[in-house]
């Protein structure tokens, strides 16, 4: 059986029937914690920083019952003198390594947030370090393909989804059905009590942003200032949600289109790029594309388009151009540009005896925050011929695939289904969000700043790309002073876009970091992420 190429994604990941969506005063104020103390010491990957844990139930409603360790890492700020409080940060995924986030945080905030802020990472509860949700690798290879074409297909994607749930509980226990980002909200405020804080200062990106979100409809009265980079919309139903992931891609691919057109640089440069990747598709279709980096495997339209999905993040255009023109060609690309969007390969089973369990946390965290249902491959279809009309070029995007098809047959009714948002009298929330995002769609943006109408300001960012800190100062100046003084930008601020730079020339991140930093996959070959950095 073909092994399907591993594409790299950006950090995680999303009609007939309408999402179930319960009115934002369902969501209820949670009662204040009981704070707790920190043991806080060295931490093993960087003696520089500080590891500890803090022990939540496993099901808030029942708070005496079995409980686990959520694990954080803290970098203290670097003047204690000037320093505010804590800044509690979130990578994203879901399924995103907050502890790894802190632990490389002074490379990613600028020296004034690492000086006025301890930076605190939490790996949510079934992620990493934080008791986390276990699958075995044997089931998880055995993933049916996101190219479904007919009935039976879809019926083996449900019947798959039931087996993968069944074994993922079997290994993690009973936090497995626990794992919803309204439980890591309240896992969140006991985070920002045991830190000693009366209100909360927190950074999320990308799925990071749905926590923060809910945060300030659960607990508005103990928000400080919460900055919220690509934002999620949690209101969306399958429609909409598979419509606006396909529009923005397609977006995305017509300004690499336009960039290729102005850019020397581009190895397309001067050719009709759209007409060079119809010839692709078409060649690998009919089996003639082969791996770069293993000639053995054919290239489907999948693979193609995630490369394309991939390179939007960055995004990595002089890259995708590379490949494109190579794969044109029937020759090698470079391979920096192979090795920064293509993912690596599938873990091996160490012995045949013994099976191997790796996390898989994505599945159990979406399909707990989402109802997305299609009825039966009639309705799919469906949706895919629209969305081969919103996107000529992409045909779809992969989370538009990923998201309904990983939570086909979920048991309903979920623990966090989607509403519109209800935040009052909390402080103002500070939203940013690339005008052509590949993940989190512009329109989330926009439509989130809309339901939280005054409770928040949006920044837009005129450029490409998934993540807006640290690409230009505009933005990053703006989410740095709002954080240290509370100080919003105007409503309605644009930030100008800043063209990608060439490889071997990397933009930095304010603090250090490259704009390169590479993207966590999860761990299903054909899964996708919101957008976990690694």
């Amino acid at each position: 059986m073909r092994r399907p190429i591993r594409l790299l994604t950006a950090v995680i990941a999303l009609i007939a029937v309408a999402a179930v969506v319960l009115p934002g005063s369902a969501v209820q104020a949670a009662p204040a914690v009981q704070p707790q103390a920190i043991a806080w010491s060295p931490c093993v990957e960087d003696p520089t920083a500080q590891c500890g844990t803090l022990r939540v139930p496993v099901d808030w409603s029942r708070p005496r019952g079995e409980k686990i360790d959520l694990a954080l890492a803290r970098r203290p700020a670097t003047d204690p003198a000037a320093r505010i409080g804590s800044l509690v940060i979130n990578p994203g995924g879901p399924g995103g390594s907050g502890v790894d986030f802190a632990l490389f945080a002074q490379f990613y905030f600028t020296p004034e947030i690492t000086r006025r802020f301890d930076l605190v990472g939490f790996d949510p509860r079934g992620v990493a370090r934080s008791h986390p949700v276990l699958c075995s690798l044997d089931v998880l290879a055995q993933a049916p393909s996101l190219i479904v074409t007919n009935q039976a297909e879809f019926d083996q994607y449900v019947a798959y989804n039931r087996r993968l749930r069944q074994d993922c509980r079997q290994h993690t226990g009973p936090l497995y059905d626990h794992v919803d980002t309204l439980s890591v909200v309240r896992d969140l405020d006991a985070i920002r009590a045991a830190l000693g804080d009366r209100k909360l200062t927190y950074y999320g990106v990308s799925y990071g942003t749905l926590i923060g979100q809910q945060y300030a409809e659960v607990f508005p009265n103990r928000v400080r200032a919460l900055a919220l980079d690509s934002n999620m919309d949690h209101s969306l139903g399958t429609k909409d949600f598979m419509d606006t992931e396909t529009e923005t891609v397609q977006d995305g691919f017509d300004e690499f289109v336009a960039w290729c057109g102005r850019t020397a640089g581009c190895a397309l440069h001067g050719r009709n790029v759209k007409a060079v990747w119809a010839d692709l598709l078409a060649r690998a279709e009919r089996g003639e594309l082969r791996d770069p980096g293993n000639p053995d495997i054919v290239l489907m339209p999948l693979d193609l388009i995630g490369l394309a999905f991939s390179a939007q993040y960055g995004p990595f255009w002089f890259e995708l151009a590379d490949i494109l023109a190579a794969l044109d060609a029937g020759t090698p690309p470079t391979a920096t540009s192979w090795a920064r969007l293509a993912g690596p390969k599938a873990a091996a089973r160490t012995a045949a005896d013994e099976p191997v369990l790796i996390e898989n946390s994505f599945e159990a965290i979406f399909c707990q925050d989402w109802t997305l249902p299609v009825r039966d491959y009639a309705e799919f279809a469906r949706h895919l011929r629209r969305g081969a009309r919103l996107a000529p070029d992409m045909r779809f995007s992969v989370l538009s695939l990923v998201g309904p098809l990983s939570c086909l047959g979920t048991p309903t009714p979920i623990n966090n289904p989607q509403h519109k948002l209800d935040v009052r009298h909390a402080n103002t929330l500070l939203l940013e969000n690339s005008l052509f995002d590949p993940a989190t769609a512009y329109s989330w943006a926009t439509n989130a700043a809309q339901q939280l109408g005054r409770a928040a300001v949006l920044v837009t960012y005129e450029g490409w790309g998934h993540g807006v800190y640290g690409r230009e100062a505009c933005g990053t100046g703006a989410i740095d002073r709002y954080l240290v003084s509370l100080r919003l930008p105007a409503r309605g601020t644009r930030c100008a876009a800043v063209e990608p730079a060439p490889p071997g020339i990397e933009m930095q991140r304010s603090g250090g970091l490259p704009q390169t930093n590479r993207w966590r996959l999860t761990s299903r070959p054909h899964m996708y992420m919101f957008g976990v950095i690694e």
